[in-house]
């Protein structure tokens, strides 16, 4: 009896201790929520809530863009109908006129038809007075200018390069009564045409062509063998030295048939 009534005791005791338990971790489970609730409750953490957010942005800033656009098309209604309207009217017609053509004209029918400026022995060719030095940028950039526009037409030129003999810089001076003369200088059967700039706008408005169109035509790719289109030689007589012996003297002499540089005239393309 006294062993029952022990067993008795003690598993009521367990039974005791489970009951404290049970409600001890129900009361800590009632009492404290679950993570995963809080997680949801949690706005910051919550990416549905950020989600929609984004979107109502989104929204907001499409409601603003059509807002802008609807103004722009309200505008475009009145800006018809104004266009609507007018074609009724007659509308002015704008007159083309080439101005660049009338300004070249007029300078070059005042230099080609001067009677003052001519210059003798040159009534059957084109002669153009130029450098072939590079010291001033400009000024050889223009002969060369020229030089391709002429070598374009194929036609032979009487190319006079002061650099190359001082002679045709006086020559110059003297036809156009000028002491400062700028270059390059074109005559054309005697008649002064101008500088590069002439030139350049005759060619642009096609009056060149008509001027070129009796003169003879080289070959395409034609060169001088003589002298490579250069328009000079070494002298023959002294080679290039510009002194000859006189072996009646004895003694050394300058020689008459070149110029400063020792150069004559290319026989075979200057003749």
């Amino acid at each position: 009896m006294a062993e029952l009534e022990s067993n008795r005791a003690k598993s009521s005791s367990g039974l005791v201790f489970f009951n404290r338990s049970f409600t001890m971790h129900a009361s800590s489970a009632e009492s404290n929520p679950p993570k995963f609730h809080l997680l949801l409750n949690n706005p910051s953490l919550n990416r549905a809530a950020s989600i929609s957010k984004i979107y109502n942005s989104i929204d907001s800033v499409k409601g603003k863009v059509k807002k802008l656009c609807s103004l722009f098309e309200s505008t475009k209604p009145s800006l018809s109908s104004s266009n609507l309207t007018s074609p009724k009217e007659p509308s002015p017609k704008v007159l083309l006129t080439p101005t660049k053509s009338i300004g070249y004209s007029s300078s070059f029918s005042s230099s080609f038809n001067n009677p003052l400026i001519r210059l003798p022995g040159s009534e059957d060719r084109i002669v153009v007075y130029l450098t072939s030095l590079r010291g001033i940028r400009r000024t050889y950039e223009d002969c060369y200018a020229v030089r391709m526009i002429f070598k374009g037409f194929r036609v032979w030129v009487d190319e006079r390069d002061i650099s190359m003999d001082a002679a045709y810089k006086k020559e110059l001076q003297s036809v156009l009564k000028e002491k400062n003369v700028s270059l390059p200088q074109v005559f054309i059967k005697g008649k002064y045409v101008g500088d590069a700039d002439i030139i350049k706008s005759m060619f642009e408005v096609g009056e060149l062509a008509k001027i070129l169109d009796g003169f003879p035509r080289r070959q395409p790719g034609f060169v001088c063998e003589g002298c490579g289109d250069v328009r000079f030689v070494p002298c023959g007589n002294c080679s290039g030295s510009r002194k000859v012996f006189d072996e009646d003297q004895g003694l050394l002499k300058k020689c008459l048939e070149c110029n400063e540089n020792g150069l004559i005239r290319c026989p075979d393309c200057c003749s």
